[in-house]
């Protein structure tokens, strides 16, 4: 399992803004890596310089779309039978990631700082521990249906 480290808030002496907790681990390797690397983006932007922040929430919104990407390939490969909500999930939250980089745009820190810091990490928690644990539980079904399935010569 993939541990996360956050450096830079540790470097700094603080509190990083949201650990890794056992209960983010989904049993997907690849889903739990990729919510690892969120975490990190995020306990990274809780403590960027303003000089860097809209850089770095630039990488965290395209890491968010590569990562809604994989699971929507994830969802359609499987049939997953929520597809359309999460979907929906993903599409609504991509839309606030790019509301918040205009705010950026027009040097707005603020107002990605706040959304950092008091919508993301509740955010993830709940998005992680619904939607993202139904689609891994359904994901282990479907591998274990294929694994088990004869192959075709």
């Amino acid at each position: 399992m993939h541990e996360i480290t956050d450096s830079s808030a540790s470097d700094q002496g603080t509190k990083p803004l949201i650990a890794w907790e056992p209960s983010f681990a989904l049993g997907v390797r690849d889903m739990d890596e990729t919510h690892a690397e969120f975490i990190d983006l995020l306990n990274r932007l809780d403590v960027a310089p303003d000089a860097i922040f809209g850089r770095l929430f630039t990488t965290l919104y395209e890491h968010t779309r590569a990562h809604f990407e994989n699971e929507q390939a994830r969802m359609e490969t499987s049939s997953f039978p929520a597809i359309s909500e999460h979907n929906n999930e993903h599409r609504r939250i991509l839309g606030q990631l790019s509301q918040i980089r205009k705010q950026l745009d027009r040097g707005r820190v603020s107002f990605g700082r706040a959304y950092v810091r008091e919508g993301l990490p509740g955010w993830f928690r709940l998005h992680a521990a619904t939607m993202d644990s139904a689609l891994a539980a359904h994901w282990k079904r479907y591998s274990a249906t294929e694994a088990a399935q004869p192959r075709s010569r």
